[in-house]
């Protein structure tokens, strides 16, 4: 079974294929605002998306961040602890990577059971 949520004309924001939601690379709208803000943006789409599917990050599998700088490893992982399901960690992965937009200053994608 394959299910997509919040399709457009190039990607859908979330899909689920078997028993897992893959989780599309999310911004902040804010593309103002500081990487705490625009970091807890991210997290509350990718908690809205995996209700959505039917999951939540405590069935989190593995999430991937991307920072265009990765001296804002520690700021971004203040606000990504605060959210994490501390009794369920997902795998993770962090790279520094040029974004689409100079303004964002961080992307995740996730993978979650259902």
């Amino acid at each position: 079974m394959i299910k997509r949520f919040q399709v457009g004309p190039r990607m859908s924001q979330a899909v689920i294929s078997g028993d897992h939601v893959h989780i599309a690379g999310q911004v902040a709208d804010n593309r103002k605002g500081s990487l705490e803000v625009q970091t807890r943006e991210v997290l509350a789409k990718i908690d809205a998306l995996l209700t959505e599917a039917g999951s939540d990050r405590s069935r989190l599998v593995a999430v991937t961040v991307l920072l265009p700088h990765i001296i804002d490893f520690d700021a971004m992982n203040a606000v990504y602890d605060a959210w994490i399901d501390p009794a369920n960690p997902p795998a993770r992965a962090c790279y520094e990577a040029r974004l689409a937009d100079p303004d964002l200053r961080v992307e995740m994608t996730a993978i979650a059971a259902l």
